[in-house]
């Protein structure tokens, strides 16, 4: 959908704008809510971050917002880099862009995306919130990423495909929309 490349990174801000915040969210509240509530005694989610004094990244306690900073700039970049031009060059080497539907070429670009990106902000998560206070060890990093994977991927696939994406496609139209009446 996007022409160009101020167009490609417009939507690839949107997109990591977007889909970080619903991660962040998803981790802490969905994944491991009931435990941030156990082990604070707090009867709501926002109670125990606070009761704790934000979350654990890097081996130390910070502050949502800064979470959602440094995730949004590792996600945007790594979705600057790989996520957009390799999911397009996968949906291209198996859909004729021409000769295919475009819900069905943008549905593969969705799950070329999602099949590169999760795996790869994975491992990065597994390495900002990995237990450092316990010493390191590669086969717990190894054994956290492949966690956050099976944790991860369901909720990206099914989010993006049917809704952070066609929300996105919605906003950027409305965006371009001159542009894209043009052609």
């Amino acid at each position: 959908m996007p022409r160009n490349q101020f167009q490609r990174m417009v939507f690839a801000f949107l997109t990591v704008l977007v889909t970080v915040h619903a991660y962040v969210f998803y981790s802490l509240y969905v994944v491991n809510g009931t435990t941030l509530m156990q082990v604070t005694g707090a009867d709501s989610v926002i109670h125990a971050l606070n009761a704790q004094g934000g979350v654990y990244m890097f081996g130390r306690m910070l502050p949502i917002w800064a979470v959602i900073l440094i995730e949004f700039v590792f996600a945007y970049g790594l979705e600057c880099v790989m996520g957009s031009p390799c999911s397009f060059r996968l949906a291209c080497k198996n859909f004729d862009m021409k000769e295919t539907h475009p819900v069905i070429f943008e549905s593969a670009i969705i799950c070329a995306t999602v099949g590169l990106m999760c795996p790869a902000m994975s491992f990065l998560a597994a390495w900002f919130y990995y237990p450092y206070y316990a010493g390191f060890h590669p086969a717990t990093l190894l054994a956290n990423w492949l966690k956050l994977v099976c944790f991860n991927f369901p909720f990206a696939f099914f989010s993006q495909l049917f809704f952070i994406q066609p929300f996105i496609r919605t906003v950027f139209r409305f965006l371009f929309r001159k542009d894209i009446a043009k052609r």
